[in-house]
């Protein structure tokens, strides 16, 4: 049985998407050009439809490689970036004023070569500025035929309210996997009372799930995970501890790590996306094959009880990456910051 098409707005497609931003950003060097347009190449042949990106992946370089990789492909596609958060003279700068998420619009729009994006996020809510500022220029982005949704990313379920107020939210972009479970506080209730799909990046835990070999000594600098402290010790090698029981689930079940986790999410609520990442075009399609893989309700039972916020060891941020974003804390983060 394959988990049937779900929608963002009014729009409906496959529940798995594609997280474009390791392609150019976050976990050390990304791949070449080549390699990038081989991973969209297989995920538009075994059929996925949603591709997420952002103005600060690669400070520009995603957008550029998914607008010659994917214009041809313009009409069957769900096209997504965000804005509010981009790279300046080299850096990364949060502006989310109203004048400046207008700009990072229309250079979006001439790097992604397009008229058009299919639904446009405020990546980061800045809270110097009020959230109804921000969404009311996504508001006009919308009415002037640039944006068709407009979403969130890392929000709080309050946040996420007054947003809505000002304009409807389609949906809410923030981590969800078995290890991070702060949608389950508020925002995945709130999404679902107000019909707001929810959209969860690092499906697979920043590739924990994915991985089972993965060895933090053996990330290259500027991979973000080495500031995250549950890829610090002494938490990660009390986090690794738990992988054999989950590889075991995983074989139980006949599937992949990676399948596992996904299909884990996709039976959590019947609004909720996924949008994992990859630099390997067979991982893509591996992927998207975790549409097919249905849990019993003992082996959901089983991973909930082997993985939530008791027995993962760390917070998911730092302290001052937290301090930039809104979402909720589950209490057990506070114990292992």
């Amino acid at each position: 049985m394959t988990v049937a098409n779900r929608s963002i707005g009014e729009v409906l497609m496959p529940p798995i998407g594609l997280g474009c931003m390791t392609l150019s950003h976050a976990y050390g060097v990304p791949p070449d050009a080549e390699t990038g347009r081989q991973v969209l190449d297989r995920a538009l042949d075994v059929g996925y439809v949603h591709f997420d990106s952002a103005a600060l992946y690669g400070f520009g370089k995603n957008e550029l490689l998914l607008g010659a990789a994917l214009q041809q492909h313009r009409d069957r596609i769900f096209l997504v970036s965000k804005g509010g958060l981009v790279g300046v003279d080299g850096k990364r700068v949060m502006d989310a004023r109203p004048e400046s998420l207008k700009s990072h619009c229309e250079d979006s729009l001439k790097r992604l070569r397009t008229d058009v994006i299919d639904l446009y996020y405020l990546h980061r809510w800045q809270k110097t500025v009020p959230i109804e500022d921000s969404v009311g220029a996504l508001k006009e982005l919308v009415h002037e035929g640039k944006v068709r949704q407009i979403g969130l990313s890392e929000v709080s379920a309050g946040t996420l309210k007054k947003a809505h107020a000002v304009h409807p939210i389609a949906a809410l972009q923030s981590e969800f996997s078995l290890w991070s479970r702060n949608a389950e506080i508020a925002t995945l209730d709130a999404c679902a009372e107000l019909g707001v799909a929810y959209v969860a990046f690092s499906p697979l835990a920043r590739g924990f799930l994915a991985d089972l070999a993965l060895d933090p000594g053996e990330l290259v600098a500027k991979d973000l995970r080495l500031n995250m402290p549950r890829f610090q010790a002494p938490h990660f090698e009390r986090n690794a501890a738990l992988r054999r029981e989950y590889a075991d689930i995983a074989a139980e079940v006949g599937c992949t790590p990676a399948q596992l986790a996904l299909a884990w999410l996709l039976q959590r609520a019947p609004h909720l996306h996924v949008i994992p990442g990859t630099t390997n075009p067979d991982h893509a399609e591996e992927n998207f094959k975790a549409i097919d893989v249905v849990l019993d309700p003992s082996v959901i039972n089983r991973l909930e009880v082997l993985i939530n916020p008791g027995t993962i060891s760390g917070a998911r941020y730092s302290a001052a990456t937290q301090a930039e974003i809104d979402t909720e804390i589950v209490p057990e983060e506070r114990r292992n910051d």
